[in-house]
């Protein structure tokens, strides 16, 4: 695969280092890539690879741009809000390098188009943001042989390896199994700082071009750690465990799996929890608003939450300072309590029962299920 004059032109940074130079620019161009998930993580491993001259990008992705969003995902724009993120990103790529293919797949990535898409790549960029998707991109790469370039972020702290390289440890490896439901909050519940997934994404970059050119030491059997707050690396090395059940010696997992059961997801997409009685529905909640029952309404996010939209009846107690409140919560009456999408309430009504609050109820997907299915002209955020 030659490179054209403008090729020569526009890689030509590349082409003055001596462990790149021409034939290197050609691996990269014979190269494919897919980048699994176009949002903080995705977003900078799609631009530079595109920049970069790999010659054929997958980009997977079902969403839609939000204003959210803009935080982080820089491959998006203001305008770009309410639009296709896979379109999005595709004209942006576009823009930066015209000369590589880009194939779209503006579906979610599930057990049964996995193997078929993951196939006609040479590598995987894993830029997801859920534990299913995680563990299905990992068993797909290993049936399929395929290195999965991973990385992800949590608050102030990123982490980034390579798994399901000849001879090295899968992500099955590293954690055989995922947390219990709501265990580690998302970017939506825990926040994210909005530098960090860009750290992290070209870390990932930074692998699969290495991988695809064969220089350097690739994060095989290395977890790279990162710490934005004391801008500290730390790494930890890593073996491929020989009981692990998609990679060891002895494999039980032949073929993708259902990942939503796997990691204790319903198939509506809740978490599922053991007192599912103390759970409480959108629109359940609607009508005991309309009814004015006499409830209490607990609203455990942060105060600038509240103030992009809220329910009037609310008393507004963030989560962190619900234990040190516990006076203002009458023990006679029911109580509902809500945060933004069910994951801190749910915490909280944990702790309100064992401290002997009777009739505590979670709101099922919080405020952002409240403003989707039931009041349409909320904010969302």
């Amino acid at each position: 695969m030659e490179l054209s004059k403008d090729e020569l032109i526009r890689y030509s940074r590349h082409l003055l280092l001596s462990e790149m130079g021409v034939e290197g620019q050609k691996k990269l161009k014979s190269a494919s890539v897919l980048v699994v998930g176009l949002g903080g993580l995705g977003s900078p491993v799609a631009m530079y690879l595109a920049a970069a001259g790999i010659g054929k990008l997958g980009l997977v992705d079902f969403d839609t741009v939000d204003m959210t969003n803009l935080q982080r995902q820089t491959i998006h724009g203001t305008s770009d809000v309410g639009r296709s993120k896979n379109q999005s990103a595709f004209e942006k790529l576009t823009e930066i390098n015209p000369e590589i293919k880009i194939e779209r797949y503006d579906e979610a990535l599930t057990s049964k188009n996995a193997m078929q898409i993951i196939e006609k790549y040479d590598i995987v960029a894993d830029g997801t943001d859920n534990f299913e998707t995680r563990y299905l991109v990992n068993d797909a790469c290993v049936l399929l042989g395929k290195p999965n370039v991973y990385g992800s972020v949590y608050r102030f702290e990123g982490q980034a390896s390579v798994f399901g390289a000849a001879n090295g440890p899968c992500y099955r490896c590293l954690y055989p199994n995922p947390p219990e439901p709501g265990a580690v909050p998302s970017c939506e519940e825990a926040g994210v700082l909005g530098v960090l997934p860009g750290t992290i994404g070209l870390i990932q970059a930074t692998e699969v071009i290495k991988l695809i050119l064969g220089n350097g030491s690739p994060l095989i059997g290395r977890l790279l750690l990162y710490n934005a707050l004391d801008m500290r690396f730390t790494e930890i090395k890593l073996k491929a465990n020989p009981d692990c059940p998609v990679c060891g010696n002895h494999r039980t997992i032949k073929e993708l799996i259902d990942y939503e059961v796997f990691c204790g997801i319903s198939k509506g997409g809740e978490s599922k929890h053991e007192n599912v009685k103390d759970e409480i529905s959108v629109a359940e909640f609607s009508r005991l608003l309309k009814l004015d029952d006499d409830f209490f309404l607990l609203d455990v996010r942060e105060p600038f939450e509240y103030d992009i939209c809220n329910i009037p009846k609310a008393v507004l107690v963030p989560a962190g300072r619900v234990k040190n409140n516990l006076s203002k919560i009458p023990t006679n009456k029911k109580i509902v309590v809500v945060c933004h999408h069910g994951g801190r309430s749910r915490k909280i009504v944990d702790y309100l029962t064992n401290e002997g609050f009777q009739n505590v109820f979670n709101l099922e997907g919080g405020m952002d299920r409240y403003a989707q299915e039931i009041d349409a002209d909320m904010e969302r955020y």
